[in-house]
């Protein structure tokens, strides 16, 4: 079971192109070392407060799946670096 999971974002704080993008690299280490799934930006790179990331994970299962991304989900919500705006979730 393949799971994807693809967030919108805002980055309050930003006010250039290079301070998103540290961000951003942040928010990506950190989701890599908490949730060891693979994620990578697939929009936006070009503006300066909004990004898109798009995360994959494998699992055994579908609740398995689902459950992680439902978890990657809350932990972006909840964090102090972005703020969400929109949420897709798929599994295959």
């Amino acid at each position: 079971m393949v799971g994807i999971l693809r967030v919108e974002v805002v980055v309050p704080a930003s006010q250039s192109l290079k301070d998103k993008r540290s961000v951003i690299k942040s928010l990506r280490e950190q989701l890599r070392g908490r949730f060891n799934i693979a994620v990578a930006e697939v929009e936006a790179n070009d503006t300066w407060q909004r990004g898109a990331l798009g995360m994959r994970t494998v699992g055994e299962d579908r609740q398995e799946v689902q459950g992680l991304l439902r978890q990657v989900a809350e932990w972006i919500r909840h964090t102090r670096l972005v703020d969400l705006v929109n949420i897709d979730e798929d599994d295959w």
